[in-house]
């Protein structure tokens, strides 16, 4: 198991987060902050089976919008190994 932490841009989150959960993913979202002008973003909690994680990387960047100038990035993305998870 995989856990995708993706850092977007607050405007791209309602496409990705919808886009994701049409896919069938489970989504949490933490309004977050950072960045040099401290803008507005949102971090998404996405936890996938291996092979399932490149189709949800193609979401996530499907959904972004195109940044204003090629310097400015959409957002940051992890993809962590999950040694354990469990539901309670």
């Amino acid at each position: 198991m995989k856990l995708i932490i993706a850092i977007i841009q607050e405007d791209d989150t309602a496409q990705v987060s919808e886009a994701l959960l049409e896919a069938g993913y489970r989504v949490t979202k933490i309004a977050s902050s950072g960045g040099f002008l401290r803008k507005g973003s949102a971090t998404i909690l996405i936890g996938v089976e291996e092979h399932q994680v490149e189709e949800a990387l193609q979401l996530i960047r499907g959904h972004c919008a195109a940044p204003a100038e090629p310097a400015i990035k959409r957002g940051t993305v992890f993809v962590i190994p999950v040694e354990r998870f469990e539901q309670l």
